[in-house]
């Protein structure tokens, strides 16, 4: 079958502000963005292979695991060369999976992650829903090793469904959990979760495909990662070496 994000590219805009370069445009008549290498910044702390891989290596993970947690994404060629293309989800500016909330006010059905004060030195507090979607992103999360995932990184659909995006810091050996979904640490995995992890330690075939986007060091680590979660059967906890709230947090 013919994948319909190898037609023609035609740009429409420039997502403002990003911290690289990422556009909005259509392959035939799906929206897609478009991010291409050449407009990376580079980044100390991520200097093997590109982010446009990396997210790609993302979306593998997401379809080994068959959480549908990451959209429709491949690398090709565009009018700024190799890029990232990824089909568009337009969220429900309804809905909030991640919200900032007056402190000591949690709404039901949601998790307390942290305290702090707003612009205007009000106390406030950062929530997260309490639902199997967002949970299942937090434990996809743990396994690709996400430094970056920011409440404006979950796309909240209007049928309920969750989506993560932005997904160029991801799969490093060393550990850098940067997440705002800490709201099951040191919970138990269930048997979905569980099963999951195991499709992911049985797919040979993925490490392959993964070991075309990052290198052979990250996709053993990520190996590790599943292992280790499998093992431990529970979410973990913040570690004290490294931040663990990206920053800024939307």
């Amino acid at each position: 079958m013919d994948d319909p994000l190898v037609g023609e590219l035609t740009l429409h805009g420039r997502v403002m502000p990003a911290s690289n370069a990422t556009f909005v445009g259509e392959v035939g008549d799906l929206r897609v963005v478009y991010k291409p290498v050449a407009g990376e910044r580079p980044l100390w702390d991520f200097p093997d292979g590109t982010l446009a891989d990396r997210e790609v290596a993302a979306y593998l993970v997401s379809e080994s695991l068959g959480w549908n947690i990451v959209p429709r994404t491949i690398l090709r060629d565009g009018p700024h060369g190799l890029g990232m293309v990824q089909v568009w989800q337009e969220p429900d500016p309804g809905q909030a999976a991640v919200a900032i909330v007056p402190a000591d006010s949690t709404p039901d059905g949601f998790r307390h992650v942290f305290d702090g004060v707003d612009a205007q030195d009000r106390e406030v507090s950062l929530v997260h829903e309490d639902t199997t979607g967002l949970r299942l992103m937090a434990v996809f999360d743990v396994l690709v090793n996400n430094a970056d995932r920011k409440g404006g990184h979950v796309l909240a659909m209007g049928d309920g469904h969750r989506y993560g995006v932005d997904h160029g810091l991801t799969f490093h050996v060393e550990h850098k959990l940067r997440t705002v979904l800490w709201g099951w640490l040191g919970e138990r995995l269930t048997k979905q979760e569980q099963e999951g992890v195991r499709r992911l330690l049985a797919d040979t075939e993925l490490r392959e495909r993964l070991a075309e986007h990052v290198t052979r060091a990250e996709v053993a680590a990520f190996v590790r990662r599943c292992q280790a979660l499998l093992d431990s059967d529970e979410l973990p906890s913040p570690r004290d070496e490294w931040p663990v709230i990206p920053w800024p947090p939307f």
